[in-house]
C-alpha cells in the first residue's frame, strides 16, 4: 500500500485539530471538533484529543486484527477517557469530540467505519468512485443553521448566529434523532456507519476531513472521480490547494455559505497494490 498524506490548518500559525496516520493494512483519520479559544472543560485541548484517540485507534486496529472496528473505536475512546477523566470535566457541553474514519484490509476485504462528517472515498479498478459519509450531522445542521447561512462569514452577526447554532447542535450530540461523534462516551462507536468492500475491486482508498471535501460537497467545483484523478496524478496537497483557492475567492461566504471561511483540511490517499 502506497500512502500520500497532506494536512493543513485552517490558517497559518493556527493549531491543526485534524489527525491522520497509516500502518500496513490500516488507516485512520479524525477531525477534532471545538471552537478556537472557547472553554471545553479539557485542559489538554481538541488537538490532543483527536491525536491521542487516533494513535490509540491505529494501534488497536493493527494489534487486534480480528476485533470489529466499532469495538476497536469503543476501546480507544475508553482508553482516552481514562487518561484525563480525573483532571478534566468530561460532562462539559463543549468537551472535545472528533469525527472518525477507519479503513482496514483483512481477509480479502476492506473494512470501513465512518462516524461524523468526514468521508471515505473508494476508487474502484474501473475508475469509478464511491463516497461513504455519515450524513446525520448535516441533516441536523440543515434544521438549525438559520441565519448562519444568510450573514457574511466572519462578521460579528455571523459569529453570534454561529455560537447559537453550535449551542443548539451540542444539545443533539450523541442522542437518538441527532447525530453521533466520538467523545467521552464509548457507546457512540455503536452508531458508526460500517461496511466491507472486496479488496480486489479497489484501486485506492482515501480518507478526507470535511475541510478537504468542500471542493466537491459544498463548492461543487469538482466531482469525486475528478478528485481521484487529482489525487492519483498530483497528490493530496493539490486537492487542498484548490480548496484554499476557492475559499480565498469567497471570504465572506456569499457564494458558498459556511460556518468558517477556512477549515483544517486533511487527505490521506492510499493506493492499493
Amino acid at each position: 500500500m502506497r500512502v500520500a498524506l497532506d494536512s493543513q490548518p485552517a490558517e497559518p500559525g493556527r493549531e491543526n485539530e485534524d489527525f491522520a496516520a497509516a500502518a500496513p493494512g490500516a488507516a485512520v483519520l479524525l477531525d477534532g471538533a471545538g471552537v478556537a479559544g472557547a472553554e471545553t472543560g479539557c485542559s489538554h485541548g481538541v488537538a490532543w484529543f483527536s491525536s491521542t484517540l487516533g494513535g490509540l485507534l491505529l494501534s488497536a486496529l493493527t494489534t487486534r486484527a480480528a476485533r470489529p472496528l466499532h469495538e476497536c473505536l469503543a476501546d480507544s475512546i475508553r482508553a482516552v477517557r481514562s487518561l484525563h477523566e480525573n483532571d478534566c470535566d468530561l460532562v462539559h457541553r463543549a468537551s472535545p469530540t472528533s469525527t472518525v474514519v477507519v479503513a482496514r484490509a483483512r481477509a480479502g476485504v476492506l473494512e470501513y467505519l465512518v462516524l461524523g462528517d468526514s468521508s471515505l472515498l473508494l476508487g474502484d479498478v474501473s475508475g469509478g468512485a464511491t463516497v461513504v459519509t455519515d450524513r446525520r450531522l448535516d441533516e441536523v445542521g440543515k434544521r438549525l443553521r438559520g441565519a448562519v447561512d444568510t450573514l457574511p462569514t466572519g462578521s460579528p452577526e455571523h459569529a453570534a448566529a454561529l455560537a447559537e447554532y453550535r449551542d443548539a447542535l451540542t444539545g443533539l450530540r450523541n442522542r437518538p434523532g441527532g447525530f453521533w461523534i466520538a467523545g467521552p462516551d464509548p457507546r457512540a462507536a455503536d452508531h458508526a456507519v460500517t461496511g466491507t468492500v472486496p479488496l480486489a475491486s479497489l484501486a485506492s482508498v482515501t480518507l478526507l476531513t470535511d475541510g478537504a471535501t468542500r471542493l466537491v460537497d459544498r463548492f461543487q467545483l469538482a466531482g469525486w472521480e475528478e478528485s481521484l484523478v487529482v489525487l492519483s496524478s498530483i497528490g493530496p496537497a493539490e486537492l487542498i490547494r484548490r480548496v484554499r483557492e476557492a475559499e480565498a475567492g469567497d471570504p465572506e461566504g456569499r457564494r458558498w455559505p459556511r460556518g468558517k471561511a477556512h477549515d483544517d483540511a486533511t487527505v490521506l490517499h492510499c493506493v492499493l497494490p
